[in-house]
C-alpha cells in the first residue's frame, strides 16, 4: 500500500488523495496571451523533485507535496500557508 504524507491527516492511504498539478507561479492578471497560455497548457514533466497539489478527499484539504519524480517518494509535505512564507 501506498502511503501519502497528509500535514493535515498524517499518513494515509493514495486511494484518498487526488493530484492536482505541478505548483506553478499564475502571470499576472495582463500578461500575454502566450504567457497565459504556457501557464494553462505547459508543464515541465521533469524527471526529479516536482511540487504538485494534493487534495485529501476525506477532509477536503489541499496541501503541496514535494516528491522525486523518478522513484515516485515522498520528500515532504506541507500547507499552503508554508508555501506563501
Amino acid at each position: 500500500m501506498k502511503l501519502i504524507p497528509c500535514p493535515l491527516n498524517g499518513p494515509r492511504n493514495a486511494d484518498e488523495f487526488v493530484c492536482g498539478g505541478e505548483v506553478i507561479d499564475m502571470p499576472a492578471p495582463d500578461a500575454s496571451d502566450a504567457a497565459w497560455t504556457r501557464y494553462i497548457f505547459s508543464r515541465e514533466n521533469s524527471a526529479g523533485l516536482v511540487r504538485e497539489w494534493w487534495y485529501h478527499v476525506p477532509s477536503s484539504f489541499w496541501f503541496i507535496l514535494e516528491r522525486d519524480a523518478v522513484t515516485d517518494e515522498a520528500i515532504r509535505s506541507y500547507t499552503v500557508d508554508e508555501l506563501k512564507r
